[in-house]
């Protein structure tokens, strides 16, 4: 890199409104490290709170739009796995109260893998029913906890948007919004699921006839999907309330996991950007971060030199991304033109 304008050049060169700020904010960081006079001007800076740039935005938009695919995808396994149990309904043993209800009951039952015991498949054509129904009813599930990692991901990539640019375009209270968020809801599902362990084991003592243990014990096993079947709904009116109950608490208490492992993530989001932002530098660090040994340290080689202390890249990533830098800059000029790339 032989100039100014070759490092400025490395940027990506893009019509984007979002993308010139970001190159004018560059060289008016390397302007500054040269003790130049000259500023980058307010309209030409990210404002503090700034929206996401639309990348980001149709990322999330992507993910709003995968949930709705879950919801579809789940509301189909269910009828569907409803309309085939009530088919070989005559091929099913145990307690039976109504064939509608009971299919339902069972689908279920076998989606969220708690399989009681006290409905189960009597031929080889309602057994193989239940074997395919139960491993689609995992990959659901799996599928299901993958969008929440992407969820988890993406916010994630956010603060990392947010925190590779400049502290000046960051606001830290954000985190803590972030993290006041992620806490009120992690408290008030965990208050959702108390009151659906209250109505369950309410519901067990009253309409099934077990005592109070009991039925907090049934509770405890099929929210868990652990499903004993010593302890289970066996009256109509009750598999009427376990066809909505089981389902809701299951994805509660999956629900509350997801938003404990988003409140701790915060967490340390909150202390890697204390980290990022508050450090102090050292004359070794910045040894380290000059990559092209001009003795100043571009806002580029500052964030390669972070990105680097984060584990997010290693030394050779930075080589290989370089060489494949110099690869395509056929005139040694230190920067990539039209020219370079014709």
């Amino acid at each position: 890199m032989a100039s100014n304008a070759a490092k400025e050049a490395l940027l990506p060169v893009s019509s984007s409104p979002s993308d010139f700020r970001k190159r004018n904010l560059l060289k008016g960081s390397k302007d500054r490290n040269h003790g130049s006079s000259s500023s980058v001007d307010n309209s030409t800076q990210f404002e503090r709170g700034n929206k996401a740039p639309p990348e980001l935005a149709e990322s999330i938009f992507d993910q709003q739009v995968h949930f709705k695919k879950v919801i579809i995808i789940f509301l189909s396994y269910i009828s569907i796995g409803s309309l085939c149990f009530y088919l070989v309904r005559n091929q099913m043993r145990g307690k039976k109260t109504n064939g509608v209800l009971d299919s339902i009951y069972f689908c279920v039952v076998t989606m969220t893998t708690i399989g009681y015991g006290d409905l189960v498949p009597d031929t080889v054509l309602a057994k193989l029913l239940a074997c395919v129904f139960v491993f689609s009813g995992m990959a659901l599930v799996g599928y299901v906890l993958s969008k929440v990692a992407d969820y988890i991901l993406e916010k994630e990539g956010n603060l990392f948007f947010k925190t590779i640019n400049a502290s000046d375009m960051f606001d830290p209270t954000d985190i803590a919004a972030d993290n006041n968020k992620s806490r009120l809801k992690f408290f008030t599902t965990l208050t959702i699921l108390l009151i659906l362990v209250f109505v369950g084991t309410l519901f067990l003592h009253k309409v099934e006839g077990l005592d109070l243990f009991d039925a907090f014990y049934c509770v405890c096993t099929t929210m868990t999907t652990l499903g004993y079947g010593d302890k289970s709904f066996s009256t109509g009116g009750g598999r009427l309330f376990a066809i909505f109950w089981m389902l809701t608490s299951t994805i509660c208490l999956a629900q509350l996991f997801v938003y404990f492992a988003e409140f701790w993530s915060e967490e340390r989001r909150k202390l890697l950007v204390d980290w990022v932002l508050e450090r102090k530098l050292t004359a070794v660090d910045l040894e380290s971060a000059d990559l092209d040994n001009d003795k100043v340290v571009s806002v580029a080689e500052f964030v390669v030199f972070k990105l680097k202390e984060m584990g997010k890249i290693s030394k050779e990533d930075v080589a290989m991304a370089m060489k494949h830098f110099r690869n395509h800059d056929i005139d040694h000029s230190g920067t990539l033109t039209a020219s370079d790339l014709a």
